[in-house]
């Protein structure tokens, strides 16, 4: 208690305290680096962080990316065998109640009478910016439940009202999208407008973002569909003043704070924002150290090599495109200058000789989106740690839900389906350098090339690694069955697996330290 009134009892800390509710989402623990004061307890520290983690459920168990360790249960996610007790699960499971946490302690402490007993509510710092303080802490609170939605179902619900000693009661899929759903549409109203806060702070548009993405994936969470109420949102984001980098790889470079388009990142700083766990893991698990001779990777020869890229993905480029020019490393002379493969060495199936499971980390490509180096190409601060700030919610993301709105109601009551098509094109034409961002109109496709079948492979061209892929597939009814990729279910080539996977289980751990909880279906 005495803490809790010398943290609160200054203004000049509230700041501060909502910066932990951020950094929850970057960071591991108190000291930097991964220097120990772990905030995950046991859990190792290098594999801890939110977005590392989180990579784990939504690319490794995908079609985007395969990893032959064993440790903390990767090996799981690899082959879609994973179980409660998978460890990387838990580590993510436990950094989202982190930060729903931390914001429900920040919002808790700072109501109108808290402020007046502590003597602090006429202070300049609470009139002027507690306010949007709390809305950006109640976003912050949402995005975490809604992805606890997404890969959990029923979960443990707890805000600012609950007491610190009970024991969460389980809350239904439906009820935690409405909860969320009403969450969103309060703070939209009252963040700050686009453009008007802090760098790597949220405001209106990334709120209206995430309602976008929370009403895209309705029909998952709800069986009822909400793709008109996705196409308006993203409609807000879309006319909220964003514009697309100039070229595609300025989103994943250590310069990407200049980007236009990212709408939030996730702040990582080589000197500042140290960690293992955020886009320094992004950079060295794809690279090796004999790539640095081809290329600067900006992480010399640290580069770690222990994740590479799935031939499924590979083949959704042209076959001209899928090899490295060591005398083109940006791939500039490509068509589509997001095929940023490395394969100098490589052989693109990630099979043993003996067709056994590759260990090997030239058994697949690797993949050379993020790099720690400037736009001007030169190496960032530092080559321990990278200086890439994770892009969240991104502008071209929005392009592509808008046009998978508009397609799923057939524009009915949201826009044409010529206006999907040039949301479509439009992150095309980035990407091959035509257009608007070069000359002619490589990349431009024709509204009858525009399927389904075709969205959800551009998703993954443009969004490759960017934490979307898994609710992507499951969206599209495409993850358990109707398409395979290597590795998935535990043969070399691909077969279809269980429903029960479309979610994964809540930690073991969890259920037996509160008996409120049931098991997801077929995990039990």
């Amino acid at each position: 208690m005495e803490t809790r009134l010398n943290v609160y009892g200054d203004p000049a800390n509230y700041k501060g305290i909502l910066a932990k509710c951020y950094a929850s989402l970057i960071l591991t623990g108190q000291e930097g680096g991964d220097g120990g004061d772990n905030d995950l307890g046991s859990f190792n520290e290098g594999y801890g962080g939110y977005i590392r983690v989180l990579f784990y459920l939504q690319s490794l168990t995908t079609d985007e990316s395969l990893m032959p360790s064993q440790t903390n249960g990767l090996r799981d996610c690899t082959t879609n065998t994973w179980t409660s007790t998978t460890a990387v699960l838990q580590g993510c499971y436990s950094r989202l109640y982190q930060t729903i946490s931390y914001c429900n302690n920040f919002i808790a402490e700072t109501t109108p009478g808290k402020l007046e007993q502590r003597g602090v509510a006429n202070d300049p710092e609470i009139i002027n910016n507690l306010p949007f303080y709390r809305e950006e802490a109640r976003l912050i609170r949402a995005y975490a439940y809604h992805m606890s939605c997404d890969l959990f179902g029923d979960i443990p619900f707890a805000n600012e009202e609950t007491k610190i000693w009970s024991k969460p009661e389980q809350k239904s899929r439906v009820e935690i999208f409405t909860y969320v759903e009403k969450e969103l549409l309060e703070v939209a109203g009252k963040l700050k407008d686009p453009h008007q806060n802090e760098y790597a702070r949220v405001d209106k548009a990334a709120a209206w973002f995430l309602l976008a993405r929370h009403y895209l994936n309705a029909e998952v969470f709800t069986s009822t569909p909400r793709y008109a109420e996705a196409y308006t949102y993203t409609k807000k984001v879309i006319d909220a003043g964003y514009s697309l980098a100039a070229e595609h790889r300025f989103n994943f470079i250590a310069d990407n704070n200049t980007s236009p388009e990212i709408i939030w990142p996730l702040v990582h700083d080589g000197v500042n924002a140290q960690s293992s766990a955020g886009t320094n893991f992004y950079v060295k698990a794809f690279m090796d150290g004999a790539m640095n001779t081809y290329f600067e990777t900006g992480v010399g020869t640290k580069g770690w090599g222990n994740v590479r890229i799935l031939p499924e993905f590979v083949d959704k480029f042209d076959p001209a495109d899928q090899l490295f020019d060591e005398n083109d490393p940006w791939g500039m002379n490509k068509m589509d200058k997001r095929a940023q493969f490395f394969t100098i060495d490589h052989t693109k199936y990630p099979v043993s000789e003996d067709g056994s499971f590759a260990t090997n980390f030239k058994d697949g490509y690797g993949f050379i989106k993020w790099r720690n180096v400037r736009s001007d190409g030169q190496p960032a601060s530092d080559e321990t740690y990278v200086d890439i700030d994770f892009p969240l919610f991104r502008l071209a993301d929005a392009y592509l839900m808008a046009a998978e709105a508009i397609m799923r109601t057939e524009g009915s009551g949201t826009g044409t389906m010529i206006e999907a098509l040039e949301y479509v094109n439009e992150v095309r034409a980035r990407a091959y350098q035509s257009g608007k961002y070069g000359s002619g109109t490589a990349g431009q496709i024709s509204l009858s090339e525009l399927t389904y079948d075709f969205l959800l492979d551009e998703r993954a061209r443009e969004l490759c690694t960017e934490l979307t892929r898994r609710t992507d597939l499951i969206r599209f009814g495409k993850f358990t069955k109707g398409y395979n990729w290597h590795w998935k279910g535990y043969t070399a080539t691909g077969q279809d697996i269980d429903e029960k996977y479309t979610l994964f289980p809540i930690p073991e751990s969890d259920i037996t330290a509160n008996g409120n909880l049931q098991q997801n279906p077929d995990y039990r």
